[in-house]
C-alpha cells in the first residue's frame, strides 16, 4: 500500500467514529502533559498508548509515511554533535526527538482516522465560546481545514513535477542554467494558484465558506469514554513519572 499522508485511511474501526473534536481535545492534552512534563516514563506511557490507539484504528502500516535517509542522517548526526557534551547531553537530544515523533505521531492519527470534511464544524464548534470576544472563529477553522485538504494535493503536484523532470532529455537538462529547485517549487506555485483558484469557485458554487463549517458536528456518549481513557493515561502517566523519578 503506498504512503497515506493527511488523508483518511477509508477503514471502519471505533477511532474513526469519534467526533473529530475529541480526537484534537486528546492530541491537545497530549501535548500539554509532554510540554510540562517530558519525562522517559510520560513518552513511554504515550507512545505505548498512541500505538494502541494505531491498532484500534485497524491503521495498515503502509501509512506510515516513508522518511528520507537523509533524514535519518541528521539525527544520527545531531547524536555524534552532542556526544562530546557527555551522556546526559545526548539522552537530552533523543528526549527531544522522541518528543517531536510523538507529537507528529498523533497528528498522524487524527488525519489517518478522519474526514477532511468533519474538520471545520469541529473547530468551529470548540471555538465556539470565542465567538462572545467577536473573534473570526469560523474563518479561522476554514483557514485550517482548507490547508490540510490542500497540503496532500501539492504534495502529489510535487512528486508529479519531479517525476516529469526525470522523463525530460537529459541534453535538454544540461543547457539549462536555472536550479531545478527553483524550477520545482515556480511550477509549483503556478499549480497551487490554479487549484485555489478552482477550489474558491468550487466553495462559492456550494453556498461559500460558511457551508464548510454547518455541518452537523457534536459529540456523542463515546467521546466521553475516549476522553476519559485519555484522562487516566495521562495520570498514570504522571503518576509512573513521580514514582520511578
Amino acid at each position: 500500500m503506498s504512503t497515506v499522508l493527511l488523508r483518511e485511511v477509508p477503514v471502519d474501526s471505533v477511532v474513526h467514529r469519534l467526533w473529530a473534536g475529541t480526537k484534537m481535545i486528546a492530541a491537545f492534552a497530549i501535548s500539554l502533559l509532554l510540554m510540562f512534563l517530558p519525562s522517559w516514563p510520560v513518552l513511554g506511557v504515550i507512545a505505548a498508548f498512541l500505538a494502541l490507539i494505531w491498532v484500534l484504528g485497524r491503521l495498515p502500516l503502509g501509512a506510515l509515511p516513508r522518511l528520507p535517509w537523509w533524514f535519518w542522517g541528521l539525527v544520527v548526526l545531531g547524536g555524534l554533535i552532542n556526544a562530546p557534551m557527555g551522556t546526559k547531553a545526548v539522552l537530552g537530544y533523543l528526549q527531544v526527538f522522541v518528543f517531536g515523533m510523538i507529537l507528529v505521531a498523533a497528528s498522524f492519527l487524527i488525519a489517518f482516522t478522519t474526514p477532511m470534511g468533519e474538520i471545520a464544524p469541529a473547530l468551529a464548534k470548540l471555538g465556539a465560546p470565542l465567538r462572545k470576544l467577536r473573534l473570526p472563529v469560523d474563518e479561522w477553522a476554514v483557514v485550517v481545514a482548507l490547508t490540510l485538504r490542500g497540503l496532500p494535493l501539492l504534495f502529489d503536484e510535487i512528486r508529479v513535477l519531479r517525476a516529469a523532470r526525470k522523463l525530460r532529455p537529459k541534453e535538454n537538462l544540461l543547457r539549462r542554467t536555472t536550479d531545478p529547485l527553483i524550477d520545482i517549487l515556480t511550477a509549483c506555485m503556478a499549480v497551487s494558484s490554479r487549484r485555489a483558484g478552482e477550489l474558491g469557485e468550487a466553495i462559492t458554487a456550494r453556498g461559500g465558506t460558511g457551508m464548510l463549517t454547518a455541518h452537523p458536528s457534536a459529540p456523542h456518549r463515546r467521546d466521553a469514554i475516549a476522553l476519559a481513557v485519555v484522562a487516566a493515561v495521562c495520570a498514570g502517566a504522571i503518576v509512573l513519572s513521580i514514582v520511578i523519578g
